[in-house]
Order: structure tokens, then sequence, then C-alpha cells
């Protein structure tokens, strides 16, 4: 590493500091792209009539003297009763938009002696971001009764909350679990409640989503109950269609507030591709150099440089190594440098988080390796730049952490850097993806039964279904509902369905889960459970001697009940990790929608996918070469799900000079990349998804390729690639023909989860394969 010992200062311009980081000797060709945003003036608006004094007073002491537009415009539409979502970029005062219509209500409501007249009820998808908010209220001073009932809340504040707070923090989870199932407890508050805030609704995604929107579902059917009729108020970073995803998540008309008149100063995003290494990967493929590694050099160079940087880093462990990295880098230069960079991650101690906090914020810290634990709702200011090791999932969760850079006017630099991934490859030689118009979408399938059955069940047993109910739930409601009345769980009667059984009916949905009771890991021994693994990752993660590693230490699986749940592991020091192979096959059951690229065709349905885990290499570490293959004897695993395909007429293939021979190669590659690709378009995780390929499908008669989502009855990601084909597909052939690879790597058609050790593949032909498809669309 190098250091030019030129100290920070105010006004620096951060832009050039990227061409010194690529100007370093043997860093050639890794700069990929420069684009730098324009500073942006604030636009303000007046202070709303109807805003409680007190309340605007509180927010000039703050140093607020006026509210930004957009603020303006989400706070009058929540007044006037209009369900809103606003959906602004990082930093840009969200929280005053719902705080200054609530507080106002709040205050306005209150009887003579102080009696609670109007209530809010505020959800965070973690309990650390619901505490800064409650943090951030209790700096204002307004004298409103605010508490937070998450799963750390002993009885009193819990009773306390029900009894007398008038502004309630908490998250999905205790809704579900516990304010809801208890209503006649809370029914005096849910009966005032006048606002709901939905923080960060962009996180309501997949199966988690869907059951998030049914919990909100059954929140306004109790609080209607008791003659409340709540406004819902939204906040998101930018994803497509705010509108869309909000009012499904809510079953409402929401309106968007989308422009954004905060000010910014400039924002320099650089694009990094780290190189290829001299290590050859799986069947011989080239392998880039770690993102982690290339982000420790950066940070290593920005702190001996004296800027201020935040470095994004995808796992805890990462976070770690990359903050040790720099420190030794860094220890070369000078000793007392090394001091100057920490790590932050979920696990630590409050105490232990908030003094990082505030060193960063003091400046005693100069580079922090986090997880995305700092990405939410913790205000850190004066940062110069953020390093991002990995594309953060989405364009929304990137501009957040961007966002935690040159907050107010400050100028701020943002390095993406590529892990070796079919999406990051695409994404840094198109960065107009990330600078435009946003093309990901917040999916989630409400409908899906597997979600809704467990939640009908909830509201039954809260308050009897009717059938005038059943709308709010949507229209397969009715069905799901006569399906758990033949399997008697709940009971006809003449005022409605009844729950029958003597369980909590709420306990039957694991909001978080994908279903499935996880497989606990218990050291062989001692009894500790060590860990848990989801049920449908037990047979790839939790087999007979599969390497299991926590904590950096490494374990291996003796045994798997799948009947109990339970894996027993024991700690051993092994020279090897493993990874399982797996059968998988597809069958199409039922075709919702279709339609023609001239011979070939598009559709979406439902499909069975049957997965056997047949076999797992024990790879040497760390070169990574196979040791040997063990087989095993597992069952096979069948998932009712939804998936996305495409066909291929042969004579298709053959005028396009396609071989026969060639074909399991190419289609294989076309879905792994695919697959990669999918998370642009859809907020998912290429690990919430699978594929399956075949030059001759038996329901298709023809050369088809899958891609399913990876959840009991679908999650909403193969439907939205139905919807967004064309732009999946072309962004997908683009990512095969513009990596710099010869045969295919993991940057393009090579996958890590792929159950046949990535054998066949042809980039060659995948690049043809997609050229056929796309010219008959």
């Amino acid at each position: 590493m190098t250091s030019t010992a030129q100290p920070a200062q105010d006004g620096r311009e951060l832009s050039a500091l990227v061409d010194r980081l690529a100007s370093v000797p043997g860093r050639e060709e890794r700069l990929v792209h420069v684009e730098t945003l324009p500073s942006r003036p604030a636009v303000t608006a007046p202070w709303p009539a109807w805003a409680d004094p007190s309340v605007v007073a509180a927010f000039r002491a703050r140093g607020v003297a006026a509210p930004w537009q957009h603020q303006a415009a989400a706070a009058d539409a929540a007044h006037a009763g209009t369900h809103v979502v606003l959906a602004t970029g990082t930093a840009s005062g969200k929280s005053l938009a719902y705080q200054l219509p609530a507080l106002s209500a709040v205050l306005a409501g209150r009887g003579r002696r102080g009696q609670r007249g109007a209530t809010v009820l505020y959800l965070a998808p973690t309990k650390a971001l619901a505490q800064d908010q409650l943090a951030g209220l209790q700096g204002l001073g307004v004298d409103v009764r605010a508490t937070t009932h998450d799963g750390d809340s002993g009885r009193d504040q819990r009773d306390w909350a029900r009894d007398h707070a008038e502004y309630v923090l908490t998250n999905p989870d205790m809704l579900h679990r516990s304010l809801l199932p208890g209503h006649q407890r809370w029914a005096q508050f849910l009966g005032s409640l006048q606002y709901v805030v939905v923080d960060e609704c962009h996180h309501y995604r997949g199966v988690f989503g869907a059951h998030v929107a049914h919990v909100l579902r059954r929140l306004r059917r109790i609080c209607a109950a008791y003659g409340a009729h709540p406004t819902f108020v939204l906040a998101s970073a930018t994803v497509a269609d705010p509108e869309v995803a909000a009012g499904r998540l809510t079953g409402l008309d929401v309106l968007a507030v989308t422009g954004d008149g905060s000010p910014r100063g400039r924002v320099s995003l650089a694009m990094w591709e780290p190189p290829f290494t001299s290590h050859a990967g799986e069947n011989g493929a080239p392998v880039r150099r770690a993102a982690s590694s290339e982000t420790a050099d950066l940070l290593a160079d920005l702190v001996a440089e004296d800027v201020r940087t935040l470095a994004f880093v995808r796992s805890r462990r990462g976070a770690e190594q990359v903050a040790m990295t720099a420190a030794g880098l860094l220890a070369e230069v000078h000793p007392s440098l090394p001091g100057r960079v920490a790590s932050y991650r979920g696990g630590y101690l409050p105490e232990e988080r908030r003094a990082l906090e505030e060193a960063l914020r003091r400046g005693e810290v100069t580079g922090m390796a986090a997880t995305n634990a700092l990405e939410l709702g913790i205000d850190i200011s004066g940062l110069d730049a953020v390093l991002m090791a990995g594309f953060p999932g989405t364009r929304a969760a990137l501009w957040q952490q961007v966002g935690r850079a040159g907050r107010g006017a400050q100028d701020a630099l943002g390095v993406l850097v590529a892990r070796d991934d079919p999406l990051d490859t695409y994404l840094v030689h198109h960065p107009e993806t990330l600078l435009g118009r946003p093309v990901e979408a917040t999916v989630f399938d409400p409908g899906n039964p597997y979600v809704l059955g467990p939640h009908l069940c909830a509201a039954a047993q809260e308050i009897p279904l009717t059938p005038e109910d059943l709308p709010l739930f949507g229209p397969t409601a009715e069905g799901v509902v006569g399906q758990l009345t033949a399997a008697g769980l709940l009971r006809k009667r003449p005022r409605g369905w009844f729950w029958t059984d003597r369980r909590r009916a709420a306990d039957l949905a694991d909001i978080r889960s994908s279903g499935g009771r996880p497989v606990q890991l218990v050291e062989a021994g001692t009894g500790r459970v060590v860990g848990t693994v989801d049920a449908s990752s037990a047979h790839g993660a939790a087999h007979p001697g599969a390497v299991y590693v926590h904590r950096g230490e490494t374990y291996l699986v003796e045994s798997l009940d799948l009947e109990e749940h339970v894996a027993v592991i024991d700690r051993r020091d092994v020279d090897h990790s493993t990874s399982a192979r797996e059968v998988t096959e597809i069958s199409i059951v039922a075709e919702r929608e279709a339609r023609r690229w001239g011979e070939c065709r598009l559709a979406f349905g439902e499909v069975d996918v049957s997965h056997q885990v047949v076999s797992f290499l024990k790879r040497r570490q760390p070169g990574g070469e196979v040791m040997s293959e063990e087989p095993l004897d597992l069952p096979v695993r069948t998932l009712r799900t939804t998936a996305v395909w495409w066909t291929v007429p042969d004579d298709v293939l053959e005028e396009a000079g396609l071989l026969r021979q060639d074909l399991p190669g190419a289609a294989h590659a076309a879905e792994h990349c695919s697959i990669g690709l999918l998370p642009l378009f859809a907020t998912c995780d290429r690990w919430d998804i699978g594929g399956v390929s075949t030059a001759l499908h038996p329901d298709t008669g023809m050369l088809t390729v899958f891609v399913h989502d990876g959840h009991p009855g679908g999650a909403g990601f193969a439907e939205r690639g139905f919807a967004a084909a064309r732009e999946w597909l072309t962004a997908t052939r683009d990512t095969i023909a513009s990596c710099a690879c010869a045969d295919g790597c993991p940057s393009c058609i090579q996958s890590p989860k792929c159950g046949n050790q990535n054998n066949p593949l042809d980039k060659a032909g995948a690049a043809a394969l997609l050229d056929v498809l796309l010219d008959g669309g």
C-alpha cells in the first residue's frame, strides 16, 4: 500500500482520490468507471399551519428552520388522512415527515387532564432501528409518552406501554406475536390509533414481506373492530414503483412522494473490479481476487490519507478480517495508524456499539469495517468515503450505504468493489443501472397459501372470521379458508369461522422463515446448541460428514435426524471444506401466464421441484482442490412453488447452428447466469431462487430453462422475472458476452450453489442460445 501523506481538508476533491487509488502500481485496469453526480440545493416549504407549535419549535431547536418540500408534502397528505409512502434517498429527513403529523395528533387528542386520546404505532424491521428512533424522539423534547415494545422489554415496561404510551415503537414480530393475539388488553391503544408508521418498508420482501402484509391486514381488521381506521405512512429508500409495493403491503391505495428536496453535495461513485489471480478455481476456471481483500487495501490507503471511511462487508467474519488486514498494512506506514481502524458488526454489546459510533463521530477512528448493522438508522455524520465489498443486494441498499458519507451538503465518495459474481460483473460494466430509474421491484406474494393460511387462523382466533372479512386478505382467502375448515383447523358457525385448536394460532407462522422447523446443531458431549440451519438447507449443510463453521471454529457433522430436526456435531480441526452434490428435477403443475417470442415461448406458473442430495465433495483448504466424493443416502424433498421458464424448439436451434451435443452446457450456463442476474430486477438473493435446465424436458418436448422460487408457494421472484423477462435476459446475455474470461468463470456462468459442480457449462453456447431467444422476442 502507499501513502501520499496529504491531510484531509474540508472541501477536499474526493473524486481525485479515486485516481490516486487507481494509479498505485499493480492496480492497472481495476477502476472501470467513475460517475460524479452534481450537488443539489435544498428546496424548502413553509411549516404547515395545522402543525402543533410546540412540535415545530422542537424541530427548529434542532436546527430545522423549515421542512424540505418532500417532508411537507408527505406530512400534509398524512394529516389529511391519505395513506402515503415517502420514497426518497438516505439522509433526506423521512422521520420528520411522519413525526410532524403524528406528534401533532397526539398532542391535539389529549383530554384536559392529559388523558391519551390519539396513539401512534411505529414499526421497524429491527429492534436497533426502533431504539434509535426512540432516542431521536426523546431528543426532540416534545411532551409525548413514547416507549419501545420488543423482546427486550420487561413486564413493567410492557404494561406501561399498553396502558399509558401514546407513541409505541415496535417491530412486525411483536405485532404478530404479542399485540394482535392480546388485542383485548390493547383495546384502548388500538381504538385510538391514528397513525401507523412502517419505516424502511423496502425491507419487507419475499416471504417475509408476504407475512408482514397479512400482519398489517390483521391490524387493520382489529382496529376497525374498535372503531379506528389509522392512516398508514410508509418510508422507503428509492425503489421501482413504491406506491405499488406499499399498496400490496398494506392492502390500501397509497400516494407516493418521490421528489427529494434535501440538499446533497457531489457524489462520486467508482466501479472497481478486482483482477484475475493466478489461482485456478473449479474446472480450471480463472478466479478474481476477493472483494474483501481489495477493500482492505483501499481502506488502508484512505485511512493513511486521513479520509474518514466506512467499509461495508457482507459477513461478520469478513468485517473483522478487513479491519485486521487494513490495520496490518497501516502498521507498515506508521505505528500510530493501526489504532485508527476498527470493526463494527451485529453481536457486539450495545455499549460496545455506542462507543464505536462515538469514536467514529469524533474522528478517533478514521476507518471502520462494518456489516449492514450500520446501514439502518444510526446517524453517523462527517464521513468522507464509503467502500462496499460487493453489491449489497439492492439498489436501495447501495445508495443507503453510499449515503452514510457526505451527509448534508458535504461531498462524498462511494466505491463499489465487485465480487466474483455475475450481478457485480454486470453492474460495474453497466453503471447506468445504478444511476438511472430503479429497475428492481420489492416483490412478494400475499396470496401464497402457505403464508396466508396461518394468518387466517391467527385472525380467526383474534376475532372470528366472517365472509365480509375475506376480501381484506385477497382473492384466494375464501379457497384457503375452505381448506383450513376441511383440515379441522377452523370450524364454520353461523357467525363465521372459529379457531378450534388449543395452540396459539399466531405460533403457526414464523414470519422471518420460509417454513419448516429449523434443524438444531447440537455439540456432542455437551449437548450445547451451537447454531441452527433452515429445514430447506439441512440436507446440503448438515448431512453426516459436512464441515460446519461457526465463529471461525470448524465442526464435523456426525449424524442428522430429520424427524427430530437435530444434527449432532463434534468440534474438529480439519483440512477441508465440504459441498453437497444435488440432483434436481422439475415438473410443470399449472401454467398461469405465457407469451410467445417468435418461435420461442416464455411462461410462468406452478411447478413441483424435487431435490435429492446424493453425495458431497471434500475440498482441501485453502487450495480448493477436490480430495474425494462421498456418497449419501438422503430422501427426496419435493417443493410446490412458482417458476418462470422458456423454451426453444429444435428447428430454431438447428437454424442457429447450435449443435445438439452443446445444448446441455449452453442451457446450464444460461440458467446459472440468469439466476445471478434476477436480483437486479426482483429484490432477492441468488440463494432465494433455483433453476433447472434440460435439452429436452418431458413436459414441453423441447429445450427448457426454469428459474424457480426457493420457497413453498412462491415468493414473487419468478413472477417478477416473467414480467421483466426482456430486460432480465438481455442483462444475462450481456454479462456472459462481456466477461473477460475465455470459457466461463464465477463472474459469469459458474455458480457457487451448483449441485453438478458446474459441469457441463458452455459460455459461447449460452450467449448464442440467449441471442436466439431474444431475437424471437
